[in-house]
């Protein structure tokens, strides 16, 4: 008997057999250090493998197997776009306050009382300088609600308002890193009023078995000899997710007949929901993208449609934008990607993967695919031999590319809706340095600052479509982001789900005036604003059995957002401000 065999002795029957098939399948230098190693160490790399294997539907053996496809491929300068000529995409693109957005918006309204949520929080905030998981951010420092708070909070105002009696579930996609703490913040906030069994937890596996050539050998842990390294397989790992604890079938079993899955720290999310809504409704789609309004070659995906000439197949997909434009050169568009003459933008608009499904048509491509994406890699090769890689590479999917596993017309009910990013996305993702070195470029920050300056701007812009007069504030720079926070306006999602309901709460706009130093806050569904004269700061606290009618000229010293670069609060630290709130009417 072999030393190696002799090793493994101790270890599951289950562990055994896979531990032999590994080292006869190009992966034994995992186990060079067995014949000498402890049986706790023996054990760790034992268990992890075998938890990996589980969690990959077709085992270490088929990853690696696939990897070495792909690898091969890459290495030979194989393109998976040949073959595939691109051209615009089918989907609508609105402005807000149209007649157009408002008809559409008014048939996705018809909608709301049916869907299902799918958040995809596996991420930390460490790289926002927050020690948390980011879903326990603030989306603002006026109100301070976090965002899993302020996404619950419009679930549940949908449910009040739309629902006739059924509740809107939720599912939240968690990782290692922030599942337990997920729980918690839930648990310490009583679910924020969700009744517990509206939420649904998948967790995300530990990643995949990094690699560190083009054989797909398994990298070892450097600091861990018993331990392989991993790496994120990509948010696409939600649709097997979903399959797996039978989500989407249940979701249907309850009359729930749309899904939207969401990122975790875009505070923009949901004002443009039932704008998507009308569009699928209208255009029978199975598949519908949020998308802005892109600059031709702008660093951002584009979404296009893509057909066959041999196969006859088309798909509408997200195309990344360094392959967007030599593929429209290589197929007939000589200049590549280009923006419309009238329109100033290119014909793909961007996607920011917020996608919104049927659920009929994305269960039934789930039961035939098990929720399986399409996956790629992308080595950093160390020279043109391409034979070493910089770092470990690994293999990863992404959730946008689900059309490519919808078939015959199935395949054709896929497009998009695009608005202005300003009403619809301003995900918070950088840290603020990182956030002053992008917006030197002109590119969006993506700070924690820009995106409050956002959720503010988002409803400034709502009011002012509708005829209030909402004065522009003044621009001030924190930490070297420019941001315009006042007037700061929340709208909470108990008082205003959508711009379609914004006359109900203020009915008479051309009687509402807001200054440029202005705080308006207004929480409850019992409330009706008839008249406003605000120049300071207000807060209205709706009553559920008491409407609140609002006919006031309010003038105070109101709130203040002051510089603070020295605080250690981390929420302060990485804005570089906080709010002195001076005085306030409670709007009684």
């Amino acid at each position: 008997m072999t030393d190696f065999a002799e090793s493994i002795k101790e270890l599951s029957p289950k562990q055994q057999e896979l531990l032999q098939n590994l080292h006869s399948g190009g992966q034994s230098h995992l186990f060079k250090d067995f014949p000498h190693a402890s049986l706790e160490s023996r054990k760790t790399l034992a268990s992890q493998l075998e938890a990996l294997d589980e969690s990959y539907p077709t085992g270490i053996l088929g990853y690696t197997k696939r990897a070495r496809e792909l690898l091969e491929d890459s290495r030979n300068g194989v393109n998976p776009l040949d073959g595939w000529i691109p051209s615009v995409p089918k989907g609508e693109a609105f402005e807000l306050g149209t007649t157009e957005y408002q008809e559409t918006e008014a048939i996705g309204m018809q909608e709301l009382g049916c869907i299902g949520f799918v958040l995809v929080a596996g991420g930390l905030g460490e790289r926002l300088g927050y020690s948390g998981i980011k879903i326990a951010l603030p989306t603002e420092t006026a109100t301070m609600t976090c965002y899993l708070q302020y996404y619950i909070n419009y679930i549940l105002s949908l449910q009040q308002k739309y629902s006739t009696g059924k509740q809107l579930p939720l599912c939240i996609m968690t990782s290692n890193d922030t599942n337990d703490r997920t729980i918690k913040l839930l648990e310490d906030n009583n679910y924020f009023g969700m009744e517990k069994e509206q939420i649904t937890i998948v967790q995300q596996g530990q990643g995949v078995p990094a690699l560190t050539d083009n054989d797909a050998t398994i990298a070892r842990d450097p600091d861990e000899p018993f331990k392989v390294l991993t790496k994120p397989h990509g948010h696409g790992d939600i649709h097997e997710l979903l399959y797996r604890h039978r989500v989407a079938k249940n979701w249907i079993d309850q009359g729930i007949k749309w899904l939207i899955l969401f990122q975790d720290t875009n505070g923009l999310a949901f004002h443009t929901l039932p704008l998507m809504l009308g569009v699928s409704k209208k255009m029978d789609l199975i598949m519908n993208s949020l998308a802005v309004p892109r600059k031709a070659k702008q660093a951002i995906g584009g979404i296009a449609k893509l057909e066959n000439k041999a196969t006859g197949e088309t798909r509408t997909i997200n195309v990344e934008y360094n392959q967007l434009d030599p593929l429209l050169r290589a197929t007939g568009s000589p200049n590549g990607d280009v923006n419309d003459e009238e329109t100033g933008y290119s014909p793909f608009p961007g996607n920011i993967n917020q996608l919104l499904f049927q659920l009929d048509g994305y269960h039934k491509a789930l039961e035939r695919t098990k929720g399986i994406m399409p996956e790629f890699v992308n080595p950093k090769y160390k020279d043109e031999s391409k034979t070493v890689f910089k770092k470990p590479t690994r293999l990863e999917c992404m959730m946008q590319d689900f059309p490519t596993v919808l078939e015959g017309e199935d395949a054709k009910k896929v497009g998009y809706t695009s608005v202005p990013a300003d009403l619809c996305f301003s995900p918070v993702k950088n840290a603020t340095p990182d956030g002053v070195a992008l917006q030197a470029q002109g590119i969006a920050p993506g700070t924690a600052a820009t995106g409050e300056r956002d959720q503010y701007g988002a409803f400034r812009k709502m009011l002012r479509s509708i005829g209030c007069r909402v004065e522009q504030g003044d621009k001030e720079n924190h930490l070297g982001i420019d941001v315009d926070l006042l007037p700061a306006v929340v709208l909470d999602p108990s008082s205003l789900t959508c711009p379609g309901e914004l006359k109900n709460l203020f009915p008479h706009p051309d009687k509402v005036k807001i200054s440029k130093r202005s705080t308006l806050i207004v929480r409850g569904d019992a409330v009706v604003i008839e008249s406003l004269d605000l120049d300071g700061a207000m807060v209205i606290q709706g009553k559920s059995d008491e409407l609140i009618t609002i006919n006031k000229e309010v003038k105070n010293e109101g709130w203040i957002f002051d510089r603070d670069e020295t605080s250690d609060d981390e929420v302060i630290k990485m804005r570089g401000y906080q709010i002195a709130r001076k005085e306030t009417d409670e709007g009684l």
